[in-house]
């Protein structure tokens, strides 16, 4: 995508030509400097690659994927609150244990025992696999490690000890549903669950066993070896069981951990696949007919150019202590595409010095090289490293640590693009002027016994077909690219067509109207089963989770954060004020709640005990405790005052990202208006809190980069007109690939956003120089510079835009959300940057070609003579 050179109005500095003519004579000086003395520029890199490569030895240092940590918002508020809830309600796993009273998820290991066919888990033929099942668990050693409270392992399910003891099944038959007797809930416990009158359960179609752990004191340590290895025997065990009236899936608190870490490993194999097919797409695009100017060498150190860009940006971060997550493995996929077209650049310059100017002096070329596609590369490395650094400006560790490795690897792409493969092009054409075979570097040579052989093998041996010397043809000027002349002579009068840009119109619109129609469709929010691989055996619990289990949602703390007078009757109808307000919420069951006040206030209203002042109230406590225990864990008293307290409420029907969405937002709502200071909280908020900064994240590193593209382009690209288009291309693929994105069942979370951020560069690399192109051209028609535009960039644009793709294709194969996210958001973002780059710009600007031109406009010759004095002017 080399920018034409821009004319020179006599010898003033025009617009920002200030910025433009500088930049072109400071490259135009690195050129000389590559060219006179290749070698350094070669090994240098090399050199310098090397010793930074060698911070890969801190990656099992800096290997940061703590679900968490990474992939939600640092300073999210249900952070601050579970600190809160740590503080005043301690947990007490070896005594006292609540899992609905915990300030985390906690240790564990989760079974769902789905009935097979028709038949209900809770049916006699079911009780013996159930049974067995319970029975492997705690031959693992559970009991030794189980969480604890009246002196037993707290029970993995509510209905269990009626499961294990056949004189106790009867009760079963007056089970009613979701609460039972002293039971308690049994919405988490049993599901797809079909009532009779009253709520008395025929059937249920799961029943899920939770084991629980310690984690308090040094059980810790020894919980978290129990979880690994029940995930390495349990697979096992299981199929030793041959269970036949169950069918069961299982999950533990390390699970998604562990499946998480275990992505980056998938995609390893992938690596060589995509180097691979870029190697050979840039052999391709390279390739010529001879012998000699075959730069089939050229195109693999093109590549090499972006290994060693990736080599020294991960050493580099590595050593700096950069956290490494797995979304960083998807950044050498990009950095290989891009690389490839700023070297495909760099080529198309050096082939156009040639038949500009026919010289054979290498300085003199590079150095022409340098001044054209320099500064175009500068422009697509600037925007794209600036829109990566500007990404860094995020509520998401995650996207933060993928924007320094891929912006830090773009620089050093940049670098070594000015360096090492500008050197490899001085050497590649000494080998040319040598007359050397490219692949032997041996003096090819012509004699009449060779002349008289087949066309193939003096092509391949000689040089040519026609038996003429090779000598010959390497003083012969480059001759112009095949698909050049093909976007010349075909393409661009195709797309300059009256009927055909009205054709493009309507395409726009149909594309336009998709993009705004599915931005208003898109959803928020990473879902946690998608950071397992889809062979993971943690989708079918999920499947299950939500198959049977999602009627009921989080059952969520409601807690008050300071002392109040509970014994002032006022203050307890404000509370109970609050408390009703939560429950109307509609994601909320108003009979499953669970308020040790209302109960306190129940007994005092019986005359049970008296609360009418701060003592007795107080005092009388130890009754309350004595009739229902665990309330003792819902009051965090002093000698002298409550400092907070807590109640709980049943959430229902949370079943897609939305709905966790509105609940968190309608809850915190509801409890910032009460009058007395509440905070709600449930540890799978922690995960919900991206819904509240996605969108604002992203509009303002999309808004902030877009500024900063603009910026760039206005002062590198020195035209009103242009950076107009710019910014209409950069609008049009953001929304183009936002609303896509959401057929493709994308959503927008912290992966997404990342490419959201990209969007900005690449609109900005396929838009950018095609406008220019056309602005700087000195035809007389509006077609003509169109023409004229596309016949200079076409190819490269189309270059840019396959290698790009080729460089994350193979992400389409992985097994895990995250990489195919990153292959579906880059496949969109380059569709639709080409598109706009060689259709919609092209056609576009034909119809505004006249807006901004000087009535005397420049031909064709003027150019050429101005371009011819450019170098004359101070």
């Amino acid at each position: 995508m080399a920018a034409p050179r821009r004319p020179a109005e006599g010898c003033s500095c025009r617009n920002t030509d200030c910025a433009e003519r500088p930049l072109r004579r400071l490259f135009e000086g690195l050129g000389r400097g590559v060219a006179a003395c290749p070698w350094p520029f070669v090994l240098v890199p090399l050199l310098l690659s090397g010793g930074l490569g060698a911070g890969f030895v801190f990656l099992p240092q800096q290997q940061a994927n703590d679900i968490e940590g990474q992939f939600t918002p640092r300073r999210g508020p249900a952070k601050a609150e579970r600190d809160f809830v740590r503080r005043h309600f301690p947990a007490n796993d070896s005594e006292r244990f609540s899992a609905q009273r915990l300030p985390t998820e906690g240790a564990y290991a989760a079974l769902i025992a789905a009935a097979a066919g028709q038949d209900s888990v809770l049916a006699a033929a079911a009780r013996p696999d159930v049974r067995r099942l319970d029975a492997a668990v705690r031959a693992l050693g559970y009991e030794g490690l189980c969480a604890r409270t009246d002196g037993a392992c707290a029970s993995a399910n509510p209905l269990l000890p009626l499961l294990l003891d056949e004189a106790a099944a009867a009760a079963l038959e007056n089970l009613t549903f979701p609460v039972w007797g002293a039971g308690g809930f049994l919405g988490a416990a049993l599901g797809g669950v079909r009532t009779e009158g009253g709520g008395r359960v025929r059937s249920a179609e799961a029943l899920k066993l939770v084991y629980y752990l310690r984690e308090d004191g040094s059980a810790a340590a020894g919980s978290r070896e129990w979880l690994e290895g029940f995930l390495r025997d349990f697979p096992s065990k299981l199929a030793e069981l041959e269970l036949a009236s169950v069918q069961v899936s299982y999950f533990t608190s390390l699970s998604r951990q562990q499946e998480f870490e275990g992505n980056t490993k998938s995609v390893i194999p992938l690596f060589s696949v995509t180097y691979f097919l870029t190697i050979t797409f840039s052999i391709i695009s390279c390739l010529r007919l001879s012998c000699i100017r075959n730069n089939v060498w050229l195109a693999c150190c093109g590549v090499l150019s972006a290994g060693l860009a990736v080599l020294s940006s991960f050493g580099l971060m590595l050593i700096c202590g950069v956290p490494f997550v797995v979304t960083v493995a998807n950044a050498p996929f990009l950095i290989l595409g891009v690389g490839v077209d700023d070297m495909f650049i760099v080529i198309a310059a050096w082939e156009q010095s040639s038949r500009k100017k026919q010289k054979s002096d290498v300085i003199s070329r590079l150095a022409e090289t340098y001044a054209e596609a320099a500064l175009s590369v500068t422009i697509t490395t600037l925007t794209d490293v600036l829109a990566f650094f500007i990404g860094t400006w995020t509520a998401f560790p995650s996207v933060r640590s993928f924007c320094l490795y891929t912006g830090t690897a773009f620089v050093f792409c940049y670098i070594y693009t000015m360096t090492f493969f500008g050197a490899i092009i001085v050497l590649n054409h000494k080998r040319e002027e040598g007359n050397r075979h490219w692949l032997t570097c041996m003096p090819v040579g012509v004699d009449q016994d060779q002349a008289e052989k087949s066309c193939w093998y003096n092509t391949c041996c000689i040089g040519n077909c026609s038996r003429q010397s090779s000598q010959l043809e390497t003083k012969q000027p480059e001759s112009e690219h095949p698909m050049s002349i093909f976007f010349k002579k075909n393409y661009g009068p195709f797309f300059t067509n009256k009927w055909i840009k009205l054709l493009v119109v309507l395409l726009y619109g149909v594309y336009l109207g998709g993009s705004i129609y599915g931005c208003t469709q898109i959803r928020e929010g990473i879902d946690l089963r998608n950071l397992a691989s889809d062979d993971s055996y943690v989708i079918p619990y999920y499947d299950d989770d939500d198959k049977y289990f999602s009627a009921y949602g989080p059952r969520v703390m409601v807690v008050i954060t300071e002392s109040v007078d509970y014994w002032n009757e006022t203050v307890r109808l404000g509370i109970e004020n609050c408390m009703q307000n939560l429950e109307g919420i509609s994601y909320v069951d108003k009979n499953l709640s669970e308020s040790w006040l209302r109960t306190y206030t129940k007994l005092a209203e019986n005359g049970s005990i008296n609360i009418s002042n701060k003592t007795l109230f107080i005092n009388n406590l130890p009754m309350l405790f004595q009739m229902v225990p665990s309330f003792e864990l819902d009051i965090n008293e002093t000698q002298d005052k409550i400092e907070a307290s807590r109640f709980f409420i049943q959430t229902v029907n949370v079943t897609s990202a939305v709905d966790e969405k509105n609940l968190l937002n309608q809850l915190r709502e509801t409890a910032e208006q009460c009058s007395i200071p509440l905070m709600v909280y449930h540890p799978a908020f922690i995960y919900y809190d991206q819904y509240l900064v996605i969108v604002q994240n992203t509009i303002q590193n999309v808004a902030i980069a877009a500024g900063a593209m603009l910026v760039v382009s206005l002062l590198l690209i020195p035209n009103p007109l242009c950076c107009l288009w710019v910014t209409f291309a950069i609008a049009s693929v953001i929304a183009g690939v936002a609303g896509f994105m959401s057929f493709w069942n994308v959503n927008l979370d912290s992966i997404s956003m990342i490419n959201l951020v990209i969007c900005i560069g690449f609109s900005v690399d396929f838009s950018a120089h095609i406008s220019y192109a056309f602005v700087a051209s000195g035809e007389s028609s509006a077609n003509k510079r169109a023409i004229e535009a596309l016949s200079l960039l076409g190819y490269p644009v189309l270059q840019g835009a396959v290698s790009t793709i080729l460089g994350v294709v193979v992400l389409a194969a992985a097994k895990a959300y995250i990489f195919r996210t990153f292959f579906k958001i880059m496949f969109l973002v380059i569709l639709f940057g080409a598109l706009h780059g060689l259709v919609f710009i092209p056609v576009f600007l034909t119809f505004f070609g006249n807006f901004g031109r000087s009535p005397h406009s420049t031909t064709s010759k003027e150019l050429e003579l101005r371009f011819r004095n450019d170098k004359d002017c101070p």
